[in-house]
């Protein structure tokens, strides 16, 4: 299970204006912004922005001024793997250690949408015995039993984090992750895919 909430894409105007710089070319740009933020490529900029992606790294260095925050809720397998990606990317999350007894555990506190019949099963055990962990935590406070409940949680845990990465992150992330076995990473670059330009700047 994962799950995208508040996308936010900004900054295409200024990395445009940066792109041109190289060649002081400010002239030819032809995008707006509308009354309520909307980039729109125009026709000289777009084809440029092509360009500039078809070069390589070195030469599509605006798509790192192109910001994207949104909020993910993933768990802990799946952000396992995304930690992969430190560079570029900045994550404030929501904390286990301070509020993993803050409220009841529940099925849907955890990612169990591919397991079997059995295996679900199981984690309803594993669940309450989680439950009463918290139970007996919030009474005594015994940092034994906070310790049993982080050492016993599952990794499929959803965790929600608030994400900042760019254009470029999202470049690398894709070609990685593209055909990951996890479905997790799936949607992930299936999301990607729905940003904005995404397509037309990177050919995918």
């Amino acid at each position: 299970m994962i799950l995208f909430e508040k996308t936010q894409v900004m900054n295409f105007e200024n990395a445009m204006r940066g792109a041109r710089n190289p060649m002081n070319s400010w002239a030819k740009t032809d995008s707006i912004t509308t009354q309520d933020g909307l980039f729109i490529f125009g026709p000289n900029d777009l084809d440029l922005a092509q360009r500039l992606c078809k070069a390589g790294s070195d030469h599509r260095k605006f798509i790192r001024q192109i910001f994207i925050s949104v909020d993910i809720t993933a768990p802990l397998y799946w952000w396992k793997e995304f930690d992969t990606y430190k560079i570029g990317t900045v994550a404030n999350s929501t904390s286990t250690m301070h509020k993993i007894h803050s409220k009841p555990f529940s099925m849907d506190d955890f990612s169990t949408d591919r397991m079997l019949a059995q295996t679900k099963e199981a984690m309803s055990i594993v669940i309450k015995t989680l439950e009463d962990l918290r139970l007996s935590y919030v009474s005594n406070k015994n940092k034994d039993t906070w310790y049993s409940m982080i050492q016993f949680l599952p990794s499929s845990y959803n965790q929600k984090r608030t994400l900042s990465m760019n254009y470029e992150n999202i470049f690398n992330m894709y070609h990685s992750r593209n055909n990951h076995t996890l479905d997790e990473w799936k949607v992930f670059c299936n999301w990607i895919l729905k940003l904005p330009y995404v397509e037309d700047l990177f050919g995918i």
